[in-house]
């Protein structure tokens, strides 16, 4: 009976990772959807700050509630994505089909693969494998599932270069 007690996780240890977990893929959502704000829009990264945790984060807007999100998380991948989009963007060009540049790439993808560039680059605490499948998920959101597929295969492809060691064990 020890030994099972011993390797189970202690009492509420699975909720709490699965409600951090939870927290942080609103995060990602709440992120790809400021990000496609800034985009449309022009707005300014601390007026999307402002707006998002005011509103969004854990609230509820138009009769939808949010989940509460890791709102250090959001903030690093928003600022992360706008601080490292000189570089980000060249390398998602190189990861999508020729003649498919990422300015062609609908405004809501393009967030979706440059905060999971920013992420895959930047966040080594995440594995890679679950950086490309929580965006996919987020993809999933908005659009379906042929650009779901566009948006696996691009991350897959960028993990590859940033993950090397991550991908090459285990079946990557």
């Amino acid at each position: 009976m020890a030994q099972n007690k011993a390797t189970r996780p202690a009492k509420g240890q699975e909720r709490t990772k699965d409600r951090k977990a939870n927290r942080r893929g609103a995060a990602r959502l709440a992120a790809v959807q400021a990000l496609y704000q800034m985009d449309i829009a022009g707005a300014g990264i601390n007026d999307i700050f402002a707006e998002f945790e005011s509103h969004w984060l854990g609230g509820e807007v138009e009769g939808d509630r949010y989940l509460p999100a890791e709102a250090a998380f959001f903030r690093d991948v928003v600022s992360g994505v706008v601080r490292d989009q000189a570089k980000l963007d060249p390398l998602i060009d190189d990861a999508l089909s020729k003649g498919w540049p990422l300015r062609r790439i609908d405004a809501i993808l393009r967030a979706v693969l440059r905060a999971g560039s920013y992420e895959l680059e930047h966040r080594k605490d995440v594995p890679g494998r679950v950086v490309v499948s929580e965006y996919v998920d987020v993809a999933h959101a908005f659009v379906d599932g042929d650009e779901t597929g566009m948006v696996n295969a691009v991350l897959d492809q960028i993990a590859r270069q940033f993950r090397a060691d991550e991908f090459s064990r285990g079946g990557g």
